[in-house]
């Protein structure tokens, strides 16, 4: 961050200096909301909880080099005092961006891509100046000032997520930091139940693009309906990328190896490039469309972008993560979360990469769904049932519908005599295994009983059920 004294600090919050806090005292960074995160010239951001209440850990993190913390009642240490500390901490960040005359925003939004897209195009900006990102998914009220308060005066690029759990998050998201450039990837059914349908979600998204400037830039999906028309929602420029003919910014000629990762050539208005992919799975095409495209408009060459698409591996953790175990059992973790939408991507990929191999799958039913959450489970338990997987299983509570589809689909594939799950899977006419566990651990355990040298697991489900956990257990017990 910007270096700022807790006296400059407290005015930008709106806050009242207390616990002997001297207000010439200089908060260099980072600022935190954990505790354990603390580092000499920290400001410690006292967040209450559900469980846990930050100005518990107030005169710890003072002790571990934190100049001051930001907190809503007196604590055992210097503190600015405000009314709302997540307030105070959204206000800090937009009054950093203000003195950051130099910087471009970039905001990525989505239901679905939202993460690896961010991390493609952090990669791409880097190329030609210094890029602040967020770490993992840090895309809410919290996570988004955190990051933007990451950025110093040699900043250039700051490219950042945008969630929204309902209508109004992304517009207040771009009240810290205004961007110039907005991509928005789909829309799809990720929290159906809280927003109550596809038309809302968009609504929500499409804040981005009405936040941008007359003379920014709107980078739509010309693929997805709901995405392309929010051009209408804005007076900046709209360029379009996707596969037809519509997008200036394309993919032709994708085609997926045995390993799922695919590569094309990439047009654009000024030539072509060929990308391969290190990334699985085909729908990371469109991921690295949308992030081909904003660098695009930000000048970099299409042979750089091209360049560092076909360089660029998985940075953040648990997003179709593939990792072979010493004994040939390929483990794809997938587990960050969980939507209809990337269900059907990740099972997509699931079927190239185990080709001919027995394949086995751990999921859990979706959240978020409200009223389609039965009828939107029983299709993921149809899904995986009909994948001709060699087993099945389904992890945690409300697995009833995922239960009746799968076992639905399983049956109908072993009476029409497939599709086989590849050799020592279940033969034709026999259904594929499925069983339901409480939890990760339980599922790992079933897994370890499964599995033999060869085989391939994809384990995915929402945040909620912690499945990475499945994946850690499975390739600890791997053997020599």
């Amino acid at each position: 961050m910007i270096p700022l004294p807790l006296a400059r600090i407290a005015e930008m919050t709106s806050g009242a200096l207390s616990g002997m806090a001297d207000p010439r005292a200089v908060v260099r960074g980072p600022v935190v909301i954990d505790s354990r995160a603390v580092e000499p010239g920290s400001l410690f951001v006292a967040i209450k909880g559900a469980r846990v209440d930050g100005h518990d850990f107030a005169a710890q993190a003072v002790r571990a080099g934190a100049v001051a913390v930001l907190a809503t009642r007196p604590v055992e240490a210097p503190a600015v005092i405000v009314p709302d500390a997540a307030a105070a901490l959204a206000a800090l960040a937009a009054a950093q961006v203000r003195m950051l005359s130099n910087v471009t925003v970039i905001g990525v939004t989505g239901s679905a891509g939202k993460t690896s897209t961010k991390d493609l195009l952090a990669r791409l900006t880097a190329r030609v100046g210094a890029t602040i990102a967020p770490k993992g998914s840090f895309n809410n009220e919290l996570g988004h000032p955190l990051t933007v308060l990451r950025a110093d005066l040699d900043t250039r690029y700051m490219v950042l997520e945008l969630a929204a759990r309902n209508i109004g998050h992304i517009k207040e998201l771009t009240r810290i930091a205004p961007p110039q450039i907005g991509v928005v990837l789909n829309v799809g059914t990720a929290h159906l139940g809280v927003f109550g349908g596809k038309e809302a979600i968009a609504k929500a998204k499409g804040e981005l693009v009405e936040a941008l400037p007359r003379s920014g830039v709107a980078v739509l999906n010309a693929d997805d309906p709901l995405v392309r028309g929010m051009a209408s929602r804005t007076d900046a420029r709209v360029t379009y990328y996707g596969r037809g003919e519509q997008a200036a910014i394309r993919a032709e000629g994708v085609v997926v190896d045995a390993r799922g990762r695919a590569s094309f050539t990439l047009r654009t208005p000024s030539g072509t490039a060929h990308v391969a992919l290190k990334l699985y799975g085909e729908h990371a095409v469109e991921n690295a469309l949308a992030a081909a495209a904003a660098a695009y408009e930000l000048g970099l060459p299409v042979a750089t972008i091209a360049e560092e698409l076909s360089a660029a591996t998985p940075s953040s953790r648990w997003r179709m993560e593939v990792t072979d175990r010493p004994d040939g059992v390929t483990v794809v973790n997938d587990a960050y979360n969980a939507n209809p939408d990337s269900m059907k991507a990740a099972f997509s990929a699931f079927e190239v990469l185990g080709k001919g191999r027995r394949r086995f799958a751990v999921i859990a039913a979706l959240r978020e769904l409200g009223d389609d959450g039965p009828a939107l489970n029983a299709e993921l338990g149809r899904l995986a049932g009909g994948a001709g997987l060699a087993g099945l299983i389904i992890a945690g509570p409300d697995a009833e519908p995922v239960l009746a589809g799968a076992h639905e689909a399983a049956q109908r594939a072993a009476q029409a005599g497939g599709p086989p799950a590849g050799p020592g899977g279940p033969a034709p006419g026999a259904p594929t295994r499925i069983v339901h566990v409480p939890d990760a651990e339980a599922a790992a355990a079933e897994l370890a009983a499964w599995l033999r040298p060869g085989d391939a697991v994809l384990i995915k489900g929402p945040r909620a059920m912690g499945l990475e956990r499945t994946a850690e257990l499975v390739l600890g017990g791997a053997t020599q």
